[in-house]
């Protein structure tokens, strides 16, 4: 029901500011303005989202918890939609995303609302063979031999 009355009301509060702010400072100041907040929110989307990629990566290489950082790339994507979508109640709506303290209260309020059930790092708690366990010049994988086409060409990865 909540979804419903967003696609109701949104559009309706950006008509209702279209012909409040055209009417007060007239249609190529209200369509400037409407392009320049496209044009600066296309700059901050791309700053900010290069910061949470490279804070997602952080937590990856420390194998901690990237749900927040996964949260704030997301919060940063529907900031750029709604930044490059015209209208102005939008544009509020999309800078105020683009602020790391409010997308951290809205972080901390999804999460107070979302119970995870189980979170696994992935394979942090596989035990590595005994043998190989202290010698860090082995390194463990699989392979598949393939076999070669006698009248291929050298492939270059090769002497041979």
């Amino acid at each position: 029901m909540w979804l419903f009355l967003a696609f109701l009301s949104v559009p309706l509060i950006e008509i209702a500011l279209f012909i409040q702010i055209g009417g007060a400072i007239g249609l190529w100041s209200t369509l400037g303005i409407v392009v320049l907040t496209a044009v600066i929110g296309t700059f901050l989307v791309k700053t900010q989202g290069a910061l949470a990629m490279n804070s997602l990566r952080q937590s990856f290489g420390t194998l901690s918890d990237p749900s927040e950082p996964l949260a704030h790339g997301a919060m940063i994507l529907v900031s750029g939609a709604l930044l490059l979508t015209p209208g102005f109640f939008t544009d509020a709506v999309g800078f105020a995303l683009l602020i790391p303290a409010v997308r951290s209260a809205v972080f901390r309020y999804l999460k107070s609302r979302i119970k995870v059930q189980s979170f696994d790092m992935g394979g942090a708690q596989q035990q590595r063979p005994q043998q190989y366990a202290r010698d860090p010049n082995v390194i463990d994988g699989e392979f598949e031999e393939v076999p070669r086409d006698p009248n291929a060409p050298p492939s270059g990865w090769t002497k041979h």
